[in-house]
């Protein structure tokens, strides 16, 4: 089976790998910014990952793990409407021109009927039910060339200290879900920061960047995660349906048999009832065979040090327009141990990666790439700074706000540069 994130380790000393990193012009339209919060409307918690879409519009963000939200307005649609969904919640609904600046944005939550729950249980068996969702790709999934645009962040942690940040805009080019292509993933801006004193003598590098993100989507890539010889090794039974936009959503545990020593998956998949699509899957990785899970993940690393993951959850989330639906959000996150051995302490390291689309635009004919831009699934983003020093350095393109720490980093790092 295949892995979707590779780790690299290797000394400072060692040559690390750069990209080029290509600006293209753009021209700015004229947009108004409007942040906020998204909360239950019964216990004022933070709901992560809200979907926010411009209604009528491709344009979208989602709200980080403090429940906040950034997203830049178009001229053209200061007196349109904008769209508030979360999976288990009533979508909502308000016109851009009455919202204030810091808003907040009770969702409430969507209560299930019983006696739907039990429709599931009596139509189809779990397993049958992932069989055919896995089926739908070539109907009801985005079958036309899309060009999407979408903003990356990836951070790395030393415990609870800060030691990288990337952030990136890129175009990805979406290869129809009906045709077995690989997407292609264009740069457009890009910065990153290291501090590698945090990281003591070691180097930790994502590899792959965005495409990590990309190869989250289930349906366009089921190879990552469901092949045909998988299958039968996973099991599945149902849990308690829920609710999106008012649309009965059927809930699917699956984790891997008993007795298989190869690392599966486990987690939970959330499917349209209706149309059997997948709108959502949170999974993670079984790492409890330590030496099988860390070759699945390091590519690289010192002799005297051993690495082995000790989490590596993932989820994806998909979102329709015009009856079709496609990849909107992903995220990634990976803890790992190093035991540099004679010594006494391990370290722990997280990688969090995430990747949100945040506008499209469907292509009638084949898409033209710009090679010189693209960058491959072996890629990790080169050291560039100096964007941090710029407040406006991603322009009109909608990013996802960040949260507190990644906030708080920022400024350290624009410090940084004005003290050189």
């Amino acid at each position: 089976m295949k892995r979707i994130n590779h780790l690299t380790l290797i000394y400072t000393s060692i040559l690390f790998l750069f990209c080029s990193i290509s600006t293209i012009a753009q021209t700015y339209e004229l947009f108004k910014e409007l942040e906020g919060k998204v909360v239950d409307s019964n216990t004022n918690t933070p709901l992560i990952f809200t979907d926010i879409v411009i209604k009528d519009s491709n344009i979208s963000t989602v709200t980080n793990s403090d429940g906040e939200f950034l997203i830049k307005i178009p001229k053209s649609f200061l007196h349109g409407i904008l769209t508030f969904s979360h999976l288990g919640y009533e979508k909502k609904e308000v016109k851009i021109a009455s919202i204030k600046n810091h808003v907040k944005i009770a969702l409430t939550s969507a209560y299930t009927e019983l006696n739907e729950v039990k429709i599931t249980a009596n139509t189809m068996d779990a397993k049958a039910l992932v069989i055919e969702t896995l089926k739908k790709k070539s109907t009801i999934y985005n079958n036309n060339n899309t060009l999407m645009t979408a903003f990356y962040r990836e951070t790395i942690k030393k415990r609870r200290k800060n030691a990288s940040l990337s952030e990136a805009v890129v175009k990805i080019h979406k290869q129809p879900y009906n045709n077995f292509k690989k997407d292609h993933i264009e740069l457009v801006k890009a910065r990153k920061n290291t501090d590698y004193s945090k990281l003591d003598t070691l180097a930790l590098k994502l590899q792959g960047g965005p495409f990590s993100n990309l190869y989250t989507d289930v349906i366009k890539y089921p190879e990552f995660i469901f092949t045909e010889e998988d299958m039968p090794l996973y099991s599945f039974n149902f849990n308690p349906s829920t609710q999106i936009n008012k649309k009965l959503v059927y809930v699917v545990n699956f984790k891997q048999n008993q007795n298989i020593e190869t690392p599966l998956y486990y987690g939970k998949l959330y499917i349209d009832a209706e149309t059997l699509a997948l709108i959502n899957a949170v999974y993670s990785l079984n790492v409890s065979n330590k030496e099988l899970s860390s070759r699945m993940y390091v590519r690289k690393k010192p002799r005297k040090v051993d690495v082995y993951p000790t989490e590596a959850t993932y989820r994806v989330n998909y979102r329709i327009k015009d009856g079709k639906w496609h990849y909107a959000y992903s995220n990634i996150s990976l803890t790992f141990k190093v035991n540099w051995k004679g010594k006494l302490f391990n370290n722990v390291y997280t990688l969090n990666s995430e990747m949100a689309i945040t506008d499209w635009k469907v292509y009638d004919t084949k898409l033209t790439k710009v090679r010189s831009q693209l960058i491959r699934p072996t890629t990790i983003l080169s050291d560039k700074a100096s964007g941090f020093s710029d407040p406006r350095f991603w322009g009109a393109y909608n990013i996802i706000e960040p949260e507190k720490s990644i906030e708080s980093a920022i400024k350290k790092i624009q410090k940084q540069l004005k003290r050189t």
